[in-house]
């Protein structure tokens, strides 16, 4: 490649450093992580995102002796935070794990459970709150803390995806039934 004269070429040779660095520490660094993660898994996770941060900061560790350091460092720390995260839920699923009720599962909210997976995510709320439960639209939109023009924009939807899936399988767009 041609040198460039505008300064652009340091900024090339920049990135192109930060890959090969990348190629030559990646493995290494995961082995590491595995061994204080017990998880291949949360080991490349945390290797990746000490990459990230390191290419963000990349034109001063790159000055470092050895620019692995930092990056082992940061993912060492991140492991160590996501432990920590852990362990904390994990007491508090302990604590609160006896106490939790029971969810009621009952065949209608199994059913409604398939119907709603018929349309978009963001189309579900909508539709639960206001023809499951019967909630006016103003509260619907309250509650999910959407304009009523959307909320009402969103029921449309809803309603002509299940329409149009009643259309093209009247015997399975819901449950053997046939109920909403």
């Amino acid at each position: 490649m041609e040198h460039d004269s505008d300064g652009d070429g340091g900024q090339q040779g920049g990135v192109r450093d930060f890959e090969e660095f990348y190629q030559s520490a990646y493995a290494r660094l995961v082995g590491q992580l595995f061994s204080v993660t017990g998880s291949l898994e949360q080991a490349e996770d945390v290797v990746q995102e000490a990459f990230i941060r390191a290419l963000d900061r990349w034109p001063r560790i790159q000055t470092y002796d050895v620019p692995e350091l930092w990056v082992r460092r940061v993912a060492i720390n991140l492991a160590v935070s996501e432990i920590r995260r852990l362990r904390r839920r994990a007491a508090a699923l302990l604590r609160l794990g006896a106490q939790r009720p029971l969810p009621h599962l009952t065949p209608q909210t199994l059913e409604v459970a398939e119907m709603l997976r018929h349309v978009p995510m963001n189309q579900r709320p909508v539709l639960l709150l206001h023809d499951v439960l019967d909630l006016p639209i103003e509260q619907v939109a309250e509650q999910l803390g959407l304009p009523v023009s959307t909320v009402r924009g969103r029921l449309a939807r809803a309603r002509a995806n299940l329409a149009r899936r009643f259309a093209a399988d009247p015997e399975g767009a819901l449950s053997h039934h046939g109920r909403p």
